[in-house]
């Protein structure tokens, strides 16, 4: 009956311990909006563009311009104004 015990307190911290491994961390970027600030987002999605020489997504952007998400959004936004960037199959490349 003891080992019965045991192997369900072992089974039971086992399982505890996957739970906790499978938690995922969540990185909180703290936008800061005016044209100074998105203007840079835009000069670095316009220069990982440049250096790639072909069409990305916009999470290849953000991870080659080494900024988040949200960050190449904010970019890509400004370029498409100024007529710098177009779609290209859910994909933007330099116009």
């Amino acid at each position: 009956m003891a080992e019965k015990k045991a192997t369900k307190a072992a089974t039971t911290k086992t399982a505890a311990k996957k739970e906790t491994t499978k938690k995922t961390i969540t990185k909180k970027v703290e936008l800061v909006i005016n044209a100074e600030t998105v203007g840079f987002k835009a000069g670095d999605v316009y220069n990982a563009l440049a250096a790639a020489e072909k069409a990305l997504t916009v999470a290849e952007i953000a991870k080659a311009a080494k900024i988040a998400t949200e960050e190449a959004y904010l970019g890509i936004g400004w370029l498409l104004k100024e007529g710098k960037v177009k779609d290209d199959n859910n994909k933007i490349v330099l116009a």
